[in-house]
């Protein structure tokens, strides 16, 4: 077999398990003899509206069966493959369109959709027929692991997003490191209800799974009674998600009656889980494992195991297997424990380089633009986001790590911190606090009760002088808050 990228995987995994289940989607399984069936008459059909090695190959949609088959399709016939954004607008999903010159755009039917300028469409309405009609015969074109698969844009919280190219080997290099540090097993039943146009929601979970050979189960959107149902129908073994969605399953109804015991993994990532978070779960028996990626590391960077967090509770844990990371103070020296610095990574799962843009060098460290420390251990605690640290009073706050502390506050739900200037200090922190609805009005004596809450818990310089109220707190389309917006917005009250 002369494709080494994982366009290949479904071949390969049908030659060993063919009759095992790969992929459930609304009661509907699929096996793995089926899948690589499937894929490659696709292949046959994106091959007969042009599409050639290199060529770029679009999909916008939820999570549906179709996203993983166009993945390994365009794989197999060596084209790389371009996930959008479905919480994006139409000017920018058709900049990456533009930007990444896709030809051919697989959807669900939608006015967006419709609203895309693309030379060749495959509507979901006509998938199953083009797929019906098309040949099966063996492709046997020859991918390299250093070829890209993937283009993934960016959230672009400043500019436009930026493509980042994933060699097929990044990608593989990323699931050994999970099956390595996960311990994912061939009887894993992942529920996939993270989107997969994002990288933790595929190369995290669904990737993995597949490529051990256990069953995924595809949630086309996150509703977290369904996700609990899904849980004790399908016996599900593991899932990944960000805090908030696990907020919310442990808010529903359903939450206290629900048979979780067929759980093993909840892999948390995109913020430090909340202890509160920690505990409501260790009640029911389960415990999380957590990291620190970025969608140009494939995203893989570093990895909390479950058994630690507690003990090592807000941290993002040591790298991954394959993978190395620096912390390094602004002159380039490697920061001492306890000193704040910038991440850099380097690894086989770090992209190749961003779309129309040089290179990277091998063996580059790539900056990340993220501020953590090590502690005597080893381990890393994320501290902030280096365009997010203001300078109050000639000393560097990191919002995140007065925000991990006011959301132990009962009453608040999400918060923000941001710089805002001062005439004595230079600048001084704002809260931007959304409360949880059983807390009451919003009113002084709560946003003074938020800000005494702090002291004691926090050096005084880091405590912000102010607090705002927000009904939601605005976010990039991958869930990041958008502290720029934070900063320009009048629209908050103050207390």
């Amino acid at each position: 077999m002369r494709n080494q990228g994982i366009g290949s995987w479904p071949a390969r995994r049908a030659r060993k398990t063919p009759g095992r289940v790969a992929v459930v989607h609304e009661g509907r399984q699929i096996t793995y003899g089926e899948l690589h069936e499937r894929v490659l008459r696709l292949a046959h059909a994106l091959r007969g509206l042009g599409v050639r090695r290199g060529d770029r190959v679009a999909y916008l949609g939820p999570n549906h069966p179709a996203f993983v088959e166009t993945l390994f399709a365009a794989g197999v016939l060596g084209a790389v493959f371009v996930p959008l954004n479905t919480r994006l607008a139409v000017p920018e999903l058709a900049f990456n369109l533009s930007d990444s010159g896709a030809a051919v755009l697989v959807h669900t039917p939608s006015e967006t959709a419709s609203a895309l300028d693309v030379r060749h469409r495959v509507p979901l309405d006509d998938y199953e027929r083009l797929i019906a009609g098309a040949g099966g015969e063996p492709i046997d074109e020859p991918v390299s692991p250093g070829d890209p698969c993937m283009i993934m844009y960016t959230s672009g919280t400043t500019g436009r997003p930026k493509g980042a190219v994933l060699s097929h080997a990044n990608i593989t290099w990323n699931s050994v490191n999970v099956l390595v540090d996960i311990d994912v097993l061939a009887d894993e039943a992942t529920l996939v209800a993270a989107p997969l146009f994002h990288t933790a929601g595929l190369n995290m979970t669904c990737l993995p799974t597949l490529l051990k050979g256990g069953r995924v189960v595809l949630l086309g959107a996150f509703d977290p009674g369904r996700v609990l149902e899904l849980i004790e129908t399908e016996r599900i073994t593991q899932m990944f998600g960000v805090p908030t969605m696990f907020d919310a399953m442990a808010g529903h109804p359903r939450w206290a009656g629900t048979d979780l015991s067929s759980l093993r993994t909840l892999n948390c990532g995109g913020a430090p889980v909340p202890l509160r978070t920690i505990e409501t779960y260790l009640r029911r028996g389960l415990d999380f494992s957590q990291g620190y990626g970025m969608t140009e590391a494939s995203p893989g960077v570093l990895y909390l195991p479950a058994e630690q967090a507690v003990a090592k509770a807000g941290s993002a844990g040591v790298p991954h297997f394959f993978t190395d990371a620096r912390v390094v103070r602004s002159d380039g020296r490697d920061a001492a424990p306890g000193e704040k610095g910038e991440i850099l990574v380097q690894g086989p799962n770090v992209m190749t380089g961003y779309w129309g843009a040089r290179p990277l060098v091998p063996g580059e460290w790539l900056r990340t633009g993220d501020v953590a420390r090590l502690d005597e251990d080893g381990y890393a605690y994320i501290v902030d986001r280096v365009k997010d640290m203001f300078v109050s009073g000639g000393e560097n706050v990191y919002p995140a790590e007065v925000e991990q502390v006011i959301l132990e506050h009962p009453a608040v739900a999400e918060c923000a911190v941001i710089g805002v200037p001062d005439a004595v200090w230079g600048e001084v922190g704002r809260a931007v606090v959304v409360l949880r609805p059983d807390a009451g009005a919003a009113s002084v004596d709560l946003a003074d009760d938020i800000l005494g809450f702090l002291r004691g818990r926090l050096a005084k310089y880091k405590i912000p002088k102010s607090v705002v109220w927000a009904g939601t707190l605005p976010r990039t389309p991958s869930g990041k808050i958008l502290k720029p917006a934070l900063r320009d917005s009048r629209t908050t009250s103050g207390a």
